[in-house]
């Protein structure tokens, strides 16, 4: 007998660890059974709070368990797991619902709320971790805010002249240098125009534009899409306009290249009308900029737009508030070390300043500005490459100032070992259409994220039609975007970066957008008809659409040999093709065909270890929670797991 402290560290309850017989109390019960003639003990908690991380023992201590039921629970997830060992929020919900305990979110870190966090709350990043910079923004006073430059992403397709173009705004020769004219890595640059600022992201495409956003960043205020006058609308041109519209962001059109004979940028105004972008002349609200950057023209025209859009916007930051940004890119410098350049995007980032930037940290110990020149600090809006930092960041990482180099190492150590403790989780869609009735639940207003794929434009305009006619009051259907063809990476990380789901209509997934989706926890959908479809969507916007498991054959075991113990029968077998794991499925065969029992692992043995999983060519000892008196040498145990349908 053991006893557990209460979350409030006062009553002890008692926490049964084992029945007499040796076995641990079933999960989800609440409590173990109590011997006879013995008081029942106080009523165990249904409902815990818990942050974004948390170890074993304190889940334990929270949920008056034993330890020992939640570290056999992990380990039949495959997870080995010691008491000290640090778990997400989500493997604690899966360990609750185990145990019959619900577990929830604390008040003020609810996904999608907006609280104000300390540094000591920033420990982990929140589960909306693409929102903490509009957060801290929010927070400010103001009183306190002034205006601060637009930061402009430019993106469009290959070779339509994004680079030039930013070479003269910048009056500088970047292509020539570049491998093959095609832009390799991310950059960053400040332009003053008539007394005006702005900020250039120059990028490889939506993909690292998009990857920054499904990293937790959301830097940019204003997309201007490259549209080559003599090509027009291409397919990564198609995905550009996704990809800033899933982020949001006003688009201003540069119709580049209208010096060629052959340009023709009528022709391009009506293939963007048909993409949704009608030209502010047409009597849209769409600013379309004819220009051609290799011949200098129209370029004064297009950072006017920039200037007024920007006017319009509004975008505003606190010089003197909390210090907080978005790493641009980063290397390791064999000269210079670590190397990042940061984007600032509240306060004002110094020399000397104590940082914590993703799951890494340090100190700045020297400045500069993208032309190379030391500087001393940097506001609002301003890219500035620093040196000093332990380990290389991610681009798209979020980066904060602290008040000493202690606590920013604490921090990101406390980060690191969160980091490592989920990639031993389960991995769960970050959106599903099984679960988004709850995902969104009690907030007003509700919007499903659509990425369709079909095979044919004959199918894909009625399934568009009737995904449009689903639309509620409540519940908003939104397509971020629809095309012919199979399922891409592109696809994937769009929705990973806006919570999305993928449709795909009689089409394949690539091999690179199913290892992302599965990394990544992305939701693809394949169907074949289209109410099927329909009714699928209308069940999760009513929050009754139910997951569908089947069980599927693993692997065998062949028992060799019985032997009977107090605590049951002991089945020492060989396992002859796949894999048995501790808390499978199994079927009890005879002669290959009768199924004599069906039933479950209870524990699994090599020699005198407990072990998880036993694989092909290994002997093991097995016993199962039932069905083992039926036992007979020569029976084959078939092992199954579920795998999800739907």
């Amino acid at each position: 007998m053991t006893t557990n402290k209460s979350a409030k560290g006062g009553v002890q309850t008692p926490v049964k660890e084992k029945e007499q017989s040796g076995h641990t109390a079933a999960p989800g019960k609440a409590g173990a059974k109590q011997d006879a003639g013995r008081s029942a003990p106080a009523k165990l908690p249904t409902e815990v709070v818990v942050e974004a991380a948390i170890t074993v023992r304190e889940l334990a201590t929270l949920m008056q368990r034993s330890p020992i039921d939640l570290i056999k629970i992990l380990m039949q997830y495959g997870i080995m797991a010691p008491i000290t060992h640090t778990i997400d929020h989500d493997t604690a919900v899966i360990l609750g619902e185990e145990l019959g305990v619900t577990v929830k979110w604390p008040a003020n870190e609810a996904p999608g709320g907006q609280p104000e966090e300390t540094a000591e709350e920033a420990v982990q990043e929140p589960p909306k971790a693409r929102s903490r910079v509009r957060r801290v923004v929010a927070a400010q006073e103001e009183k306190n805010l002034v205006e601060r430059p637009p930061v402009v992403a430019v993106l469009g397709h290959v070779d339509h002249g994004k680079t030039t173009l930013l070479d003269r705004i910048r009056h500088t020769d970047v292509a020539s240098g570049e491998a093959g004219g095609i832009t390799q890595r991310t950059g960053a640059y400040q332009v003053t125009i008539n007394g005006k600022k702005i900020t250039f992201l120059d990028t490889p495409g939506h993909e690292a534009f998009t990857a920054m956003r499904a990293r937790g960043a959301q830097v940019t205020d204003i997309v201007v899409l490259v549209v080559a006058a003599d090509d027009g609308v291409m397919p990564q041109t198609k995905e550009a306009i996704s990809h800033a519209r899933a982020a949001g962001v006003p688009i201003i059109v540069a119709v580049n290249k209208i010096d060629k004979a052959n340009a023709n940028p009528q022709r391009v105004m009506e293939e963007l009308a048909k993409e949704g972008l009608q030209p502010e002349t047409w009597g849209g609200d769409t600013i379309v900029v004819e220009l051609s950057a290799l011949a200098n023209m129209g370029i004064e025209d297009l950072l006017d737009n920039i200037v007024v859009l920007a006017e319009v916007e509004q975008f505003k930051a606190n010089p003197n508030g909390d210090c907080i940004g978005t790493v641009i890119e980063s290397e390791l410098d064999k000269h210079r070390g670590v190397t990042a350049t940061l984007l600032v995007q509240n306060g004002t980032l110094r020399r000397g300043d104590a940082l914590v930037v993703g799951n890494t940290w340090g100190r700045i110990k020297a400045m500069f500005d993208y032309e190379g020149k030391t500087i001393k600090e940097a506001g609002p809006s301003t890219p500035t490459v620093v040196l000093g930092l332990q380990e290389v960041p991610r681009a798209g990482d979020i980066f904060e100032r602290l008040k000493s180099d202690r606590e920013a190492r604490r921090i990101a150590e406390e980060r690191q070992e969160a980091a490592a403790s989920a990639a031993y989780a389960p991995q769960r869609p970050r959106m599903s259409l099984d679960d988004f009735f709850a995902h969104f639940e009690g907030e007003e207003s509700k919007v499903l994220n659509l990425i369709v794929r079909a095979d044919m434009q004959g199918t894909l305009e009625p399934i568009l039609s009737s995904l449009n006619e689903l639309s509620t009051d409540e519940v908003t259907i939104k397509i971020l975007q629809a095309s012919i063809g199979d399922i891409s990476e592109s696809d994937v990380m769009l929705a990973e970066a806006s919570d999305a789901v993928v449709i795909g209509f009689s089409v394949h997934v690539d091999k690179a957008a199913q290892v992302r989706a599965e990394q990544s926890g992305v939701e693809i959908r394949h169907y074949d008809v289209i109410y099927k479809m329909l009714e699928d969507i209308e069940d999760a916007m009513k929050g009754m659409l139910e997951p569908i498991y089947e069980d599927i054959v693993i692997g065998h075991a062949q028992v060799l040999r019985l032997f009977k113990l107090r605590r049951g029968v002991i089945a020492g077998c060989m396992v002859s093709d796949g894999v048995v794991k501790r808390g499978a499925v199994a079927r009890v065969l005879r002669k290959n065909e009768e199924i004599v029992a069906r039933t479950r692992i209870e524990t699994l043995r090599r020699f005198t270890e407990d072990v998880p999983e036993v694989r092909q060519g290994y002997e093991c000892g097995i016993n199962l929670t039932e069905g083992d008196e039926l036992l007979v040498e020569g029976d084959v145990i078939e092992i199954m797991d579920k795998r999800r349908v739907r």
